[in-house]
């Protein structure tokens, strides 16, 4: 049992908010919180450009929102938080990964939820402080939880429903760690363009100290994908998880780009020991791994280049191979860089009866998902038709994530097996980064 929000309404608390996502937390209103969100911050660029995102939510011509952001700037912000808070508050992280863990524990010690942008522990320090976070908040009957806006995705959760079916699906092949049964690749971009303008990323964005290495970041999300497609409901264990192998590699960013992305026209010191003598950064931003997760073997990769080529921007691909079809996720130059879902039937499958048990199956998603479809066959697979109107955006994603967590705190309690999932999600990743790093 938690804290609950029966009888008072929640409090969100913002810590030092130095990513945009701590922002789109709020990009619209819920009725269990109060308008006034407390920030706890240092001056400067990032908590002017937090500030200023939310303004623009307040000020936006559809579904403004009306927050209203008391901001403390003293340099006690971490401890003012803290005492100026009570038990049952909801605190909101996101910004340097490096110093979300400190702030995460002394939020679950003083009797405080938290929601926790990912990652949550990108080396052997912030694991630990994990560790005693999760274990003081169950103590403390408080949530701490991190935003998976991924599970939100249509094209995951319409993956998720089939592999699910055992007359399209079948059961999860185990493969092998050389031709794994699930393979997840994330692709992404340094710069990003907004209206023509490159989105500007904080200086300490490239320092892998700071923010995270390619293994310890973005696979959160692929990680917690595997755990939630393959294993839904099933509260899993460490004894789970076998890794397998694992590397990182870097992405070169040259001063020039540095600038572009940044701002800032000169390497700060933190970053020199890592530009070679081309005056070019080698920023380790890329990792994957192969791991065994009850035996079944799966690999997950990130990328990240510097920026996208035209027409093209951020992807994501997924593969779940099962003893009657495939079911994977692509997002390529084929599909003109949006996502798409397709089921391939396995070799020796009947191929009427295999399209009879796809189309009764998809029939009975679209009562959940009205309008998605089964597609015309081509090339021996079947596109699964998704309406535009499911693409609702990924920030919309965010919002959806504190829904969730705020039915939680409502209801006094959440599935048994998320918190034991998110400790084995970040154990997968934490024992993946302690291998690349032999």
């Amino acid at each position: 049992m938690f804290l609950s929000l029966l009888i008072a309404a929640v409090n969100f608390v913002e810590i030092n908010p130095g990513h945009f996502h701590a922002a789109l937390v709020l990009n619209r209103s819920y009725p269990e919180a109060n308008k006034e969100v407390r920030v706890y911050a240092p001056k400067g660029a990032e908590l002017d450009a937090h500030v200023a995102l939310v303004n623009g939510f307040n000020n936006r011509k559809q579904n403004p929102t009306s927050w209203n952001e008391a901001v403390y700037t003293g340099e006690d912000f971490l401890q003012k938080a803290i005492s100026e808070s009570k038990k049952g508050d909801v605190v909101i992280l996101a910004g340097r990964n490096d110093l979300k863990p400190d702030y995460f524990l002394a939020a679950a010690k003083a009797g405080l939820h938290v929601v926790a942008d990912k990652p949550m522990g990108i080396d052997e320090a912030a694991f630990s402080k994990l560790e005693e976070t999760l274990k003081v908040a169950k103590e403390n009957g408080v949530i701490v939880d991190d935003v998976m806006t991924e599970r939100h995705e249509i094209f995951t959760m319409i993956q998720r429903e089939l592999v699910s079916s055992p007359l399209v699906y079948g059961e999860q092949l185990k493969g092998t760690p050389e031709e794994p049964a699930i393979e997840k690749v994330s692709v992404h971009h340094f710069c990003k363009l907004v209206d023509g303008k490159p989105l500007k990323r904080p200086a300490w964005y490239y320092d892998v100290t700071k923010q995270g290495s390619g293994i310890a970041d973005v696979t959160s999300h692929l990680v917690d994908i595997v755990q939630w497609s393959a294993f839904p409901g099933v509260k899993l264990s460490r004894e789970d998880v076998n890794i397998v192998s694992a590397r990182a590699w870097d992405t070169p960013i040259s001063a020039k780009q540095y600038e572009m992305s940044t701002g800032c026209k000169e390497w700060p010191s933190y970053l020199k020991s890592k530009v070679d003598s081309n005056n070019i950064l080698q920023c380790e931003a890329n990792g994957e791994f192969t791991y065994l997760l009850k035996g079944i073997a799966v690999k997950v990769s990130v990328v990240w280049n510097f920026i996208a080529e035209p027409g093209s921007g951020d992807t994501h691909s997924s593969i779940m191979r099962g003893t009657r079809s495939t079911v994977y996720i692509s997002q390529n130059a084929s599909t003109n860089f949006r996502p798409a879902l397709f089921v391939k039937p396995n070799k020796g499958e009947d191929k009427s009866l295999f399209a009879a048990a796809l189309k009764a199956t998809v029939a009975d998603i679209a009562k959940t998902y009205p309008g998605i479809e089964v597609g015309e066959e081509k090339d021996g697979q079947w596109r699964i038709v998704i309406p535009k109107s499911y693409d609702i955006g990924h920030e919309a994603h965010f919002s959806q994530e504190v829904e969730e967590f705020l039915s939680w705190l409502k209801n006094g309690s959440r599935p048994e097996w998320e918190a034991p999932n998110l400790e084995v999600k970040y154990w997968t990743i934490h024992q993946a980064w302690k291998k690349s790093r032999r």
